[in-house]
């Protein structure tokens, strides 16, 4: 069996030893949008991450059984062109919720501990002209009697929702969808979760529903002191209105994901004045060592499966 894997990057230093008794293994490390044409002909599995498969790619290329997504979203991928050529689509779910939910934390307590600005201080011999033994020029808050509001339960969500719990926060919910019923947890709308809410974290997907969900309106609506963070998917928060209201609100700001990726050179978080209230890391959440391996093994499954059932 002849598989490509076509942009092995963005999986890091991860060991695709996993796929060598499966077939004939070619690597490559990215791929654009020129290049995929050529690099899947003759292949019969095509692993991809973010590489775009397009109807056209399925019609040239007959031989081609299984795409493989290495990530839980399929958008893309042509599923409707793959389903009409009879070509299975295999995504992997579940592989990062421990990792992104760790994340969540990771950005919330940069911002509520401003340890960046304690570092830098550090870093600058700061504490070594204190007249006293502690410096606490920044406050910072604890999370015990805060109100943590989640956009988007699933998995995630649910996880972090118990996190936040263990931490003593009152947690309550939006449903993007609609269709989400947690009994346990209060689910409330939207409006109320944003101005109620200290915490506030997204874990939703990027659709019909959420795409701009959170505009200049809705950034308006925040707290006093209340941080807002998107570990769901860019497009859900308006970037320039948010930039914009981090120098003119007392609001804080990290987000794992953003509309256009990589990010910008012009893009309006390099140009935030303010810029102790943000914090952005360039789409790490899902990929911890162990998130990495288990997404691996996943393919590795889908793989046989598949040949299984073939």
């Amino acid at each position: 069996m002849k598989i490509v894997l076509l942009d092995a990057l963005t999986l890091g230093d991860s060991d695709l030893s996993v796929f060598d008794h499966l077939g004939e293994l070619t690597v490559f490390q990215t791929t654009d949008e020129q290049q995929t044409a050529e690099r899947v002909v003759g292949q019969e599995v095509v692993i991809t991450n973010k590489v775009l498969i397009t109807a056209q790619h399925m019609a040239d290329n007959p031989q081609l059984k299984l795409i493989c997504i290495a990530a839980t979203g399929t958008n893309n991928v042509d599923l409707e062109a793959a389903e009409k050529a009879g070509i299975t689509v295999k995504n992997v779910s579940g592989y990062s919720t421990e990792s992104v939910s760790q994340a969540t934390f990771s950005l919330l307590f940069q911002l509520i501990h401003q340890s960046r600005y304690y570092d830098q201080y550090i870093a600058k011999k700061g504490w070594c002209d204190s007249p006293v033994f502690t410096h606490i020029e920044r406050p910072f808050y604890e999370l015990k009697g805060k109100r943590w509001g989640i956009i988007g339960m699933g998995t995630i969500g649910q996880r972090v929702a118990e996190l936040a719990t263990a931490f003593g926060c009152d947690v309550c919910y939006y449903s993007t969808s609609g269709k989400n019923s947690q009994q346990s947890i209060e689910q409330v709308n939207l409006a109320t979760l944003l101005s109620d809410c200290d915490v506030i974290s997204i874990h939703a997907p990027l659709n019909a529903q959420t795409e701009n969900l959170i505009a200049a309106e809705q950034i308006q609506q925040l707290k006093a002191g209340a941080v807002i963070m998107n570990l769901g998917r860019g497009g859900i928060i308006d970037e320039q209105a948010m930039a914009t209201a981090l120098d003119t609100q007392d609001i804080y700001h990290g987000t794992d994901v953003l509309a256009v990726e990589p990010m910008l050179l012009n893009h309006p978080y390099l140009s935030v004045k303010a810029s102790q209230r943000l914090v952005v890391t360039p789409h790490t959440a899902w990929a911890s060592v162990e998130a990495r391996q288990c997404l691996l093994e996943k393919m590795v499954e889908n793989i046989k499966s598949y040949v299984a059932a073939n």
